[in-house]
């Protein structure tokens, strides 16, 4: 489970990582009883990335300009996601940016420190220019000053890296955390650092030795229980945004190069789920399947969504097992559906079902048995369409989703 901006910056202000002064803004109109001084940052707060260029993130000078800035921010959906809250900042002028991370390394399973002077770092050509620290015994500000000294930082400003270093792995342990980041660490002209944004994620098993988080875990669950949306992303809220094709994926750039794709082709894009992650709603530990089962429930529950578009690749855990959880699920569609379609004559007339069609790609040689099994079950029409290749699978999912393809209907 990941906190928002809010709930992070919180966290890091009791732990001695210096943030800005800011204030939560529930609805517009609380910006007119604003405790910090113009000029500000009004930040929507959703988990989705990209706030930014999706225009979540604004500079505003004025009471009045704030007000109107905060009314567009919470009708902006960003991957899918609106915010319920946003943040008010104060505006920091930083001259430097850098990204700095405490996470567990599974591979070794021994925490890592991670340190780039470049903010915005592409990870698939970071190269050198991450540097890394393994934390092999007790910590010691050792580790940190190492980290400093790999990026090539001296005298005060390495102590001062140094220090908020030591402050996010303090609240790593102490929380029991899987990562801490700060991206970026800005740098202003007079050497000062300051957190301009970051990012916590728990381990969701470690919940039951932290009240506190649990605590976190089950208000978020009940705001959005009706909802049903993960991490990553929410019900469109308005029929204007309501896409037509949910999807399913394991990885945030695979989901953004499936949903890109989506438009590319003429397509609506629904809601996006990524199974990486837990949701925000598990407050018990879940597997890959379980993530399938719950994402396709989810996406079927979305009276918009007409057909789900399943893009996996690379590897996941009980890579198996996915065919299994597909074939339950349409399994049920059928059964849905023969309910349905049986007419008073008995002669078996057609007539179409709340149920979303499925287009599945599973690329990778961990999938060749689900991809085996899958193509042996008998669906009614194209109930289940299984694509090797993702533009194609692009192209039958929009395909599926216009007039002539599908003709959706209320039950009765």
């Amino acid at each position: 489970m990941d906190l928002l901006e809010y709930q992070v910056k919180e966290w890091f202000a009791e732990i001695g990582i210096p943030v800005l002064p800011s204030q939560r803004i529930d609805h517009p109109t609380e910006l007119k009883r604003l405790k910090i001084n113009y000029p500000i940052v009004l930040k929507s707060q959703v988990h989705a990335s990209e706030r930014v260029k999706a225009g979540g993130v604004r500079v505003v000078e004025t009471t009045i300009d704030a007000i109107a800035a905060a009314q567009t921010i919470f009708k902006l959906p960003i991957w899918g996601e609106l915010p319920e809250v946003l943040l008010a900042e104060s505006k920091y002028d930083g001259q430097q940016e850098f990204y700095l991370a405490v996470v567990l390394d599974t591979a070794v399973c021994r925490p890592v420190l991670l340190g780039c002077k470049e903010a915005d770092i592409d990870w698939e050509t970071a190269g050198e220019r991450m540097h890394h620290v393994v934390v092999k015994q007790e910590f010691s500000p050792f580790y940190a000053r190492r980290l400093a000294l790999k990026m090539g930082l001296q005298g005060t400003l390495m102590q001062s890296v140094s220090s908020v270093l030591e402050k996010m792995y303090e609240l790593f342990v102490q929380k029991d955390l899987d990562l801490v980041e700060v991206n970026p660490l800005a740098i202003n002209a007079s050497g000062e650092v300051m957190a301009l944004n970051g990012k916590v994620s728990i381990n969701e098993r470690a919940m039951g030795r932290h009240p506190e988080i649990a605590e976190i875990a089950a208000k978020v669950a009940n705001r959005r229980h009706n909802r049903q949306m993960n991490g990553h992303s929410r019900d469109w809220n308005g029929s204007e945004t309501q896409g037509k094709i949910g999807i399913l994926g394991n990885g945030t750039g695979s989901i953004m190069a499936t949903f890109d794709l989506v438009v590319s082709a003429g397509g609506q894009p629904g809601n996006s789920l990524n199974l990486r992650h837990a949701f925000p709603t598990d407050t018990s530990p879940t597997t890959f399947c379980d993530r399938l089962a719950k994402g396709l429930s989810i996406l079927a529950s979305d009276k918009s969504i007409q057909v789900i578009l399943i893009n996996l690749l690379g590897s996941v855990p009980q890579a198996e097992e996915v065919a299994q959880v597909i074939a339950k699920f349409v399994q049920h569609e059928n059964s849905e559906i023969n309910s349905q379609f049986l007419g008073k004559n008995g002669n078996g007339t057609l007539r179409e079902s709340d149920f979303p069609r499925l287009v599945v790609r599973l690329a990778g040689s961990d999938f060749n048995a689900a991809n085996n099994f899958l193509a042996t079950l008998k669906t009614r029409g194209d109930a289940l369409i299984l694509v090797e290749n993702l533009d194609e699978a692009v192209a039958e999912a929009v395909h599926l989703t216009k007039p002539t393809a599908y003709k959706k209907v209320r039950k009765v």
